[in-house]
């Protein structure tokens, strides 16, 4: 009689391993490496003369991640976008603020996150482009504010 706990004890334990190899096992993700070099980038048709390269999702209908392109002296007057937009800048000084005076820059490796419906200025000061990694809770927009022209 003493087996037979022993036998059910060894039962319970194999069972648990039995059961994960016969289970379907979830398929593998290959991970997602691009180089800079070999990322497309993109015109945007609302703002000439910046350059996107979308990673994933789609900016053009809700949540996405993408390497932004800005060349060297552009300047975006008040404006603001519809979701929350956080920047990783990689290389250039990015600036912004809630107004021209208060802009601050930021140079790489510099994060900026911005609320939904923010009202700001931005923009890439000269010396070199500005290149950042941008992640949208929603689709990109950029919407002029009142008290700013459109300089596209």
């Amino acid at each position: 009689m003493k087996i037979l706990p022993i036998i059910m004890a060894s039962a319970c334990l194999l069972v648990p391993i039995f059961a994960q190899e016969t289970a379907p096992q979830p398929e593998s993700k290959a991970p997602f490496m691009v180089s800079f070099a070999d990322l497309k980038g993109f015109e945007l048709p609302e703002r000439k003369g910046m350059q996107f390269a979308v990673l994933s999702g789609d900016p053009k209908t809700g949540p996405y991640t993408q390497i932004r392109k800005v060349p060297a002296r552009t300047d975006n007057p008040l404006h603001f976008h519809s979701s929350e937009i956080k920047n990783v800048i990689i290389s250039g000084v990015w600036y912004t603020g809630a107004d021209a005076a208060s802009a601050k820059d930021f140079g790489p490796g510099s994060v900026v996150i911005m609320p939904a419906d923010w009202v700001h200025v931005s923009g890439c000061r000269s010396g070199s482009d500005c290149v950042f990694y941008q992640e949208g809770k929603g689709k990109f927009d950029f919407k002029p504010a009142a008290g700013g022209s459109s300089s596209r």
